[in-house]
């Protein structure tokens, strides 16, 4: 999650959008489009995966398929990563400590077992 939070920040995403991530579904600095996306990725990325025909053809009226592909990709390598580094307790660098921190502590985050 502070690998994710950071990654964002350094591609261009406002501290004041990532902020209010938490309610994206009723922030006005997110799109319908990206509402759609976080919730194909939330859906996507949930135990038993939650992605319904109904939110896939939703999908389809704002993305194109490479993108949803591309969407999907990025769904599934980051939860490889996180069930791997939350296996191996994988300690978290002092970047996305900071981020963690600073963006996500307020909502729950926190280092647990990934302290150096």
């Amino acid at each position: 999650m502070a690998h994710t939070a950071g990654g964002s920040l350094r591609a261009g995403i406002e501290d004041k959008k990532l902020d209010a991530i938490w309610d994206y579904r009723i922030s006005p600095l997110f799109s319908e489009r990206e509402r759609i996306a976080l919730d194909f990725a939330l859906a996507a990325g949930s135990q038993p995966n939650a992605v319904t025909d109904e939110l896939f053809a939703t999908m389809k009226q704002h993305w194109s398929d490479t993108e949803i592909v591309e969407i999907v990709a990025v769904v599934s390598l980051f939860g490889f990563y996180n069930r791997y580094n939350d296996t191996m307790a994988t300690p978290l660098e002092a970047e996305p400590i900071e981020v963690g921190e600073k963006h996500l502590a307020a909502h729950g985050w926190s280092i647990g077992k990934h302290r150096r």
